[in-house]
């Protein structure tokens, strides 16, 4: 047998973006290949540094912040509400240092406007699920010690910890789905963290049966079926189907939500983004639907004709521009709840 025929060949391709070999190994190409060719504007008036947030696995968070929020402007201390912020990316690509996630951060700071937290999370094959959303929690532990009187300045000087929202896309909004359930729930402690909302934006959901929308889908999607599939079984533990609680919150094997049901561990409102031109819009309608029968908080934001992710895939676009004017309304609706 020549070495040729016992040397590891590629058994699954994700756009030669994300290799994995016959012998377990995972090769990394270069993700600019999967990015929009576009330049963006800066937006003036925001400041963002990195920050560590678990140094045993050297993962970061980039924090943003409008200038005017620091108490060096005008001798005065403005506390603004907190979004926690997760990219997208099928868990396997995606960084928070992504011109498209970056830009959107830096939007939200200066129009919401809030202290941004963009989260970093280890990627699947590498790191299969649920490994991302452990980070995701460690990372709000992480910031229950800066509401405790933690170390950084920023956050200490202009964070209302009080007032704080999680926040994703696509796999970024299944993985604040998922962490919100574990503080709501309890399980996981935040005090004196308080989420008082979410917002999943073009969610990544999936379920092993079919919706309508994935087996007669929108024309020009920017995600298919056949990508979506892929993203799941490179992300998922080997062997797991659609159906695993972490694609499917309310699939067979999903546990009950009845554990925050009760009025002291309620979910905190939520504000669901459906595009319309998007494989997966019936996986988030059905997501928002099944929250509304338990009687929970839901808005939905429906944009007819946007494509999946459509905020971050022109994150200076008019759709992008009416989605944060929503979120502002979002933000301020629920920050008045609170005071009041």
């Amino acid at each position: 047998m020549s070495g040729d025929d016992t040397a590891p060949r590629v058994v699954e391709d994700f756009f030669g973006v994300v290799q994995i070999l016959s012998d377990g190994t995972v090769i990394r190409g270069d993700e600019a290949a999967l990015q929009p060719k576009e330049t963006y504007p800066d937006v003036p008036g925001v400041q963002w540094k990195d920050v560590l947030y678990h140094a045993a696995h050297g993962l970061r968070a980039r924090v943003y912040r409008p200038a005017s929020s620091s108490p060096a402007v005008a001798g005065a201390s403005r506390r603004l509400p907190v979004l926690v912020y997760f990219h997208g990316g099928g868990y396997c690509i995606g960084s928070l240092a992504q011109l498209t996630f970056h830009s959107f951060c830096l939007r939200a700071a200066a129009e919401l406007p809030a202290v941004v937290l963009s989260v970093q999370y280890r990627l699947a094959p590498e790191h299969r699920l649920p490994t991302a959303i452990e980070d995701g929690a460690a990372f709000l532990t992480w910031l229950r010690g800066q509401a405790d009187g933690g170390a950084d300045a920023w956050l200490a000087e202009s964070a209302d910890f009080a007032r704080t929202f999680l926040s994703g896309v696509s796999a970024g909004a299944n993985l604040a789905h998922h962490v919100t359930v574990q503080a709501a729930s309890g399980k996981l402690a935040v005090s004196p963290v308080r989420v008082v909302g979410y917002i999943l934006d073009s969610a990544f959901f999936g379920s092993a049966e079919r919706t309508a929308a994935e087996t007669d889908p929108p024309a020009d999607v920017s995600l298919t079926v056949e990508m979506s599939d892929q993203l799941w079984h490179m992300s998922l533990p080997v062997g797991a189907t659609r159906d695993h609680p972490v694609a499917n919150p309310f699939g067979p094997d999903s546990p009950s939500l009845a554990a925050v049901d009760l009025p002291a561990v309620d979910l905190p409102a939520a504000l669901v983004v459906a595009p319309g031109s998007d494989v997966l819009r019936d996986h988030v309608h059905g997501y928002a639907a099944r929250l509304k029968e338990m009687g929970k908080a839901v808005e939905v934001a429906e944009f007819d004709g946007e494509q999946h992710g459509f905020s971050v895939r022109q994150p200076f676009g008019e759709a992008a521009n009416e989605l944060l004017r929503v979120l502002r309304r979002f933000v301020c609706t629920q920050v008045t709840a609170v005071i009041s």
